[in-house]
């Protein structure tokens, strides 16, 4: 995929963090899900030394590649 750590060099292991929104309904004796969001990339990290990256400095074919990875809008 290309990317590369600034700090530390990196380029195998990185933390995708990652939104979703749930809709939840209180029903007369149960929860139920009524809505729900795709995750939406919400920080990307390295893994060793946490550094955030840019995403919006990714070219465009990495980020739609992470998102169909992480199955994100």
């Amino acid at each position: 995929m290309g990317l590369i750590c600034p700090d530390c060099g990196n380029e195998q292991s990185f933390l995708a963090k990652t939104l979703q929104i749930h809709v939840v309904q209180a029903g007369q004796a149960e929860l139920e899900l009524s809505d729900q969001s795709r995750p939406a990339v919400f920080e990307l990290l390295c893994d060793e030394c946490e550094t955030e990256l840019d995403f919006g400095s990714l070219d465009s074919d990495q980020r739609r590649d992470l998102r169909l990875l992480l199955g994100a809008d």
